[in-house]
C-alpha cells in the first residue's frame, strides 16, 4: 500500500508546523530569545503550514510546488544563518525594533536595558555539534523532498 500525494503533503506541512512550534517552545519555554535570522526562518514554515491547510481542503498539485518553494527558501535562510554562526560570512548589520508608542522615556529606557541582546553569529544551543539553524536547514531539506515527492506522485495518480 502506498501513501497518496495529499497525505505526503500534509505530513510535510505538519513538519513545518512542528518546526515552528519547536521554535516557539525554545523561545517561550526555554527562554531563548530569537535573533533576526531566527525570525526570518520561521516565516516560510508558517506559510508552508498554511499551504497544508489549503491542501486539506483542495489538494491541488501546484500547492505542492508552492510548499516546496517556501520551505526551500527557509532552508536557504537557515543555511545563510549557519554560515553567519560559523563565521563563513558576515550577517546583517541592522537590527529591528518594536513600536514604542505610549511609553515614557523612563519606561522606554527600562525596556531597552531589559531586552535580551541576541546576536546572529553566536550559537546559543546545539545538538551533536549542529546549531538550531543547521538542524533547520537539514530538516527543511527533508521537508522539501516530501513536498516534491507529493508533487511527483500527484502527477502519477492522475
Amino acid at each position: 500500500m502506498s501513501v497518496n500525494s495529499r497525505n505526503i503533503a500534509l505530513l510535510a506541512a505538519f513538519g513545518s508546523a512542528a518546526m515552528l512550534l519547536g521554535a516557539f517552545g525554545f523561545q517561550y519555554l526555554g527562554g531563548m530569545a530569537p535573533c533576526k535570522l531566527c525570525i526570518w526562518q520561521r516565516w516560510p514554515h508558517g506559510l508552508a503550514a498554511a499551504v497544508g491547510i489549503l491542501v486539506l481542503f483542495a489538494p491541488k498539485r501546484p500547492l505542492y510546488l508552492l510548499g516546496a518553494a517556501l520551505v526551500l527558501f527557509g532552508a536557504g535562510v537557515a543555511f545563510y544563518h549557519t554560515g553567519v554562526e560559523q563565521h563563513w560570512w558576515l550577517g546583517p548589520t541592522t537590527c529591528s525594533s518594536q513600536p514604542v508608542g505610549g511609553l515614557s522615556t523612563d519606561q522606554l529606557m527600562d525596556q531597552i536595558f531589559k531586552a535580551p541582546l541576541v546576536r546572529c553569529d553566536e550559537i546559543p544551543w546545539s545538538m551533536f555539534g549542529l546549531s538550531m539553524a543547521a538542524w533547520n536547514f537539514l530538516i527543511s531539506m527533508a521537508l522539501v523532498g516530501m513536498w516534491l515527492t507529493a508533487f511527483r506522485r500527484a502527477g502519477q495518480e492522475g
